[in-house]
């Protein structure tokens, strides 16, 4: 384990558990399987299918952003991560082996994850999707029910005016 890149993971989270060092452990497979580094823009991309710690270590280590358009949340609850290399093609990932801290407690799961290779904590897989194009530039349109502006992509039509998301009124009929 790489002592130094852990403290800088933990010092963006701001605190060591053992959610961070599952995100630490899966940037440490890419890195290592993938030969990938730090993205300066969009090279390297990261899909998300959760919203727990490991994030950010994703987000401290290999600069994967939302900002940056280079880290995708899709929601799966998985503890699973997508890699991307765009210059080589390249692509990975990594899942969580369920089942493994039954008997540990949190200090003891953190410590198992940091000492254990990558290929006895997670499984490794071709990701099921295509690497998502590149993050892309919307105009904003005006809702005319709050007057907030939001990107064109993200707005509806509904009795006539263009509105956000948030003013949409959603009709279903039970399903």
């Amino acid at each position: 384990m790489d002592q130094k890149l852990w403290e800088k993971a933990v010092e963006f989270h701001g605190h060591e558990c053992p959610g961070l060092a599952i995100g630490f452990k899966a940037c440490e497979a890419a890195i290592e399987k993938m030969g990938i580094g730090t993205s300066d823009d969009e090279q390297i991309v990261c899909v998300t299918e959760n919203d727990a710690c490991g994030v950010d270590a994703v987000q401290a280590l290999l600069s994967c952003t939302m900002g940056k358009g280079n880290l995708i949340y899709h929601d799966s609850g998985k503890q699973a991560f997508s890699f991307f290399n765009r210059s080589n093609g390249k692509k990975l990932r990594v899942c969580l082996k369920p089942g493994k801290n039954k008997d540990l407690d949190r200090t003891q799961w953190q410590e198992y994850l940091l000492n254990t290779p990558v290929d006895e904590i997670f499984t490794f897989s071709e990701p099921k999707f295509e690497l998502p194009e590149r993050a892309r530039l919307f105009n904003t349109v005006v809702c005319e029910i709050c007057g907030e502006g939001a990107p064109e992509h993200k707005m509806r039509l509904q009795d006539g005016k263009t509105v956000c998301g948030d003013c949409f009124k959603s009709y279903n009929r039970g399903w």
